[in-house]
């Protein structure tokens, strides 16, 4: 009748459609989220879903339906060649297992190759997501062409992913870098060690030392960097600390790229002249060409699904 209210049924959109051809299938597992992602060979997200878990829970049921949802229905109807997953914590790729989250205990042993092998019927991989960036990187990003190059995750997580002579270095049992000592007898950090790259080089950090300058606790980098003189102290010593583990890694592999993603690129071009500044400043000992620092795509950042789907190149 007239003058009523209209009820409106809306009605979910139907999945994309995906060519036909064989596709590249990748899963990111983080506390309290998985997402899933169908990529092509060109590096382009043709599909993505995403699910919630609670990572409080004892047991690994919700992170078991979780995984599963996600990855049915993002690839469901498609041609796999394979899915490469990255996972938060520390990772078995031999057995394709978690091996200890510390923010989410019910994954430790978790076989989330095996659960996603049996759903799907295809070839699993898993690689910790820092370390396996850099293969996004190398497929699909700044890093295509080369064969040494560091890939840097920033912010409430941090850690480096290392391509060497076209080797992904991922020794078993190994870490991302973040518990790298560059500070000896400095603050404790999480691993129960003191002087962590973590513990001066995250966001935890920018907010902390942001509120020790009577520049407020609840700041983001790009906040700071918008407020120039007032905080320039303060970026650039979160620059500098940044730099502390890439001058580590750069002693080691001389690595000819440092591609940074996360936080750093809320910085922009003021935040990643200064890290590059610092980098060649302290390596300036070493005969190869002075190391070069780019951001990562600004916007949504994908390199951890994409270094899925080049795990799954990588390993054909």
């Amino acid at each position: 009748m007239a003058g009523e209210p209209r009820h409106l049924h809306l009605v979910p959109d139907p999945p994309a459609p995906v060519p036909a051809r064989p596709l590249l299938g990748a899963v990111e597992v983080l506390p309290g989220q998985v997402q899933a992602a169908l990529v092509d060979r060109s590096g382009e997200l043709l599909r993505r879903t995403t699910t919630g878990f609670d990572p409080a829970a004892p047991d690994a049921a919700g992170v078991d339906a979780a995984v599963r949802q996600a990855a049915l229905e993002c690839f469901d109807g498609c041609e796999l060649i394979g899915v490469g997953v990255a996972a938060t914590g520390i990772v078995d790729p031999e057995r394709g297992s978690f091996i200890e989250v510390n923010d989410v205990p019910a994954l430790a042993g978790y076989p989330v190759a095996d659960v996603l092998r049996q759903a799907l019927g295809v070839p699993v991989h898993i690689e910790h997501r820092a370390r396996l960036q850099v293969l996004g990187d190398r497929w699909f990003g700044p890093g295509r062409g080369l064969t040494s190059f560091a890939s840097v995750s920033t912010g409430e997580v941090l850690g480096v992913g290392i391509l060497y002579d076209g080797e992904l270095l991922a020794p078993h049992g190994g870490r991302s870098g973040a518990h790298m000592t560059v500070v000896a007898g400095g603050e404790p950090c999480t691993c129960g060690a003191r002087g962590c790259w973590k513990t001066v080089a995250t966001t935890r950090w920018l907010r902390q030392r942001a509120q020790t300058a009577g520049l407020g606790a609840d700041v983001t980098l790009a906040g700071l960097v918008r407020r120039g003189d007032e905080a320039r102290k303060v970026v650039e010593e979160y620059a500098d600390n940044l730099a502390l583990g890439l001058v580590n890694i750069q002693q080691l592999f001389a690595s000819a790229l440092f591609v940074l993603h996360g936080e750093a690129v809320e910085g922009a071009e003021a935040f990643r002249a200064r890290v590059e500044e610092r980098l060649r400043r302290d390596s300036g000992w070493s005969t190869a060409a002075p190391p070069r620092v780019v951001l990562g795509e600004a916007g949504p950042d994908d390199v951890a699904l994409l270094g899925g789907a080049g795990l799954v190149l990588t390993h054909r």
